[in-house]
């Protein structure tokens, strides 16, 4: 069974994407109302065995609205005038999507301001405070 390589660790079975050809709306003049071109790519990202967890749940997040409510991702690849070409893009963008999803994000470290920052941010509000202060008009009576 051949398989599609993403990554060293994921690896998609061509079992698992399902492809439907259909009419596109891009270039192609008379073409375009007879030769279904476009390509509709979908992978059942809740079930693939070859997705772990965290990556699954970064591109359920990544793909958005190209995410159905079954966990069906759904490309829509319609940019070229052939049949082949949609394919190629179709499955180039999927592979795109998926490394994305693979890379997880670095933590933050929580980090604490300086003492010198703190000493400098005071001191420009007192500075600050100091020149409101000599542009007032007070009359002391």
């Amino acid at each position: 069974m051949p398989r599609i390589t993403i990554t060293p660790a994921i690896s998609i079975a061509e079992e698992e994407l399902e492809e439907r050809f259909v009419l596109s709306s891009g270039p192609g003049g008379q073409n375009v109302n007879k030769v279904a071109s476009a390509v509709e790519l979908r992978l059942d990202v809740l079930h693939s065995p070859a997705l772990a967890d965290d990556v699954r749940a970064r591109l359920i997040r990544l793909a958005g609205r190209r995410m159905t409510k079954d966990g069906v991702l759904v490309l829509h690849a319609g940019r070229f005038r052939d049949q082949q070409r949609n394919r190629e893009d179709a499955r180039a963008r999927l592979i795109d999507l998926i490394r994305r999803a693979a890379v997880a994000p670095r933590a933050r470290k929580a980090t604490r301001p300086t003492r010198a920052s703190k000493e400098k941010r005071l001191e420009q509000k007192k500075a600050r405070s100091r020149l409101k202060v000599t542009r007032s008009k007070r009359i002391d009576l």
